[in-house]
């Protein structure tokens, strides 16, 4: 299963969702001038990435139950 493509994809989508959702978090905590100027940016980037990432985690689903 490592070795298979869209399993990796998946998994690296997956950690672009931490990354984003670690800064915005980040961002938000530290509040002041990066947070009024990046934080609904941000969150808008978090939501793309989750689509992503769900998205391929259902394509590998999907593909992996056909047994291909």
């Amino acid at each position: 299963m490592l070795s298979d493509p869209l399993f990796i994809l998946a998994a690296i989508a997956s950690f672009g969702v931490l990354v984003v959702l670690a800064v915005g978090i980040g961002g938000f905590a530290r509040g002041g001038e990066f947070n009024r100027k990046h934080g609904n940016r941000m969150m808008r980037w978090r939501l793309y990435a989750q689509f992503g990432a769900v998205a391929l985690i259902m394509v590998f689903v999907y593909f992996r139950s056909k047994g291909a």
